[in-house]
């Protein structure tokens, strides 16, 4: 009896068809990886994106562990444009912030993963190297095993140990310690929200921290603060400055929008409570603040239009 015989056409198809299976599996993972090491979720998809283009043409009889496998390439592929961003971000107009991501949902569950895209520790990993950063979300944010890492960045098992721990010492050092009651953090920062929509100047002075920050990024394409703003008084103002009717106004000039078209809310983002301004729904604006001993220590605002497009948030009306 003779078989039905399989032209190679066929079974290179047949093979991409596992590949794509194989790669949608893990295809989450592989984004978290890239997110976490680069701070940019545009960045983190095209790295996924050419990550899949490698995978495509492999033989799976070449690799025993395909997890492991596209860890590695995509580690690697991240890597290398982190170290073309880091050129780029030089000539950036104003503070370079990381790039907002919404975590309703399962990552808001998952405390360990949500805690590894808080703004204010991506914020920190911004000023490790490269290879530090990806040995430190590796075994930090995912508990990958040093002799597995050391695969995927292409050095020693001890050498990934000094970095881990460099990395490690220094994110501790410099990592505000936020509020981890998630209750209380989102609590203050609706009264954070409904301070700035009221003017009310001294219920907001009263939410921050005497010497409080304020660091925002626009890439000088709306308007905010080009230099950090420090101080109780000064924030505040600012913020009540913004959330006056003259300023709103002017945000929705660019929109060609009427004022019923704007909305505040306070939302998951990068595993916290956040205040979002959206447009018609499409998000403006994000203010993150980073709650330490009951007070906002910190309030992060990212306003650069390019980095809305990936801040996708719930449907209301679902």
């Amino acid at each position: 009896m003779s078989g039905r015989r399989v032209t190679p056409a066929a079974a290179a198809h047949v093979l991409t068809d596992v590949n794509a299976e194989i790669f949608e599996e893990h295809r989450g993972l592989l984004t978290g990886v890239a997110y976490r090491i680069l701070g940019s979720a545009a960045d983190a998809e095209d790295v996924v994106q050419e990550a899949w283009l490698r995978w495509s043409g492999v033989s799976l009889a070449d690799v025993a562990e395909p997890r492991a496998y596209l860890i590695r390439v995509v580690s690697r592929l991240a890597i290398d444009r982190l170290r073309q961003a880091a050129a780029r971000r030089e000539t950036y107009v104003g503070p370079w912030l990381p790039e907002p991501v919404s975590t309703e949902g399962d990552l808001a569950e998952r405390a360990e993963l949500a805690e590894s895209v808080e703004l204010a520790l991506l914020v920190v990993l911004e000023t490790l190297s490269p290879l530090e950063r990806a040995v430190f979300v590796l075994r930090e944010a995912f508990a990958l095993p040093y002799a597995e890492i050391a695969r995927a960045v292409g050095r020693s098992e001890a050498a990934v140990r000094q970095l881990a721990r460099r990395a490690r010492d220094h994110v501790r050092d410099r990592r505000p310690r936020f509020e981890v009651d998630r209750t209380r953090r989102r609590q203050l920062t609706e009264r954070f929200a409904a301070a700035c929509l009221d003017g009310d100047l001294e219920g907001l002075t009263g939410l921050l921290a005497r010497d409080v920050t304020l660091v925002s990024d626009s890439g000088g394409r709306a308007k905010a603060p080009l230099r950090v703003i420090t101080g109780a008084d000064r924030v505040a103002r600012f913020f009540l400055g913004v959330a006056s009717e003259r300023n709103l106004h002017r945000l929705l000039e660019p929109f060609g929008a009427t004022p019923d078209a704007l909305a505040v809310s306070v939302a998951e983002v990068n595993g916290g409570p956040a205040v979002v301004v959206t447009v018609s729904g499409r998000p403006v604006s994000v203010v993150s603040p980073v709650v330490v001993d009951g007070r906002v220590q910190t309030v992060y605002l990212i306003t650069n239009p390019e980095k809305m497009s990936h801040l996708r948030l719930p449907d209301p009306s679902r």
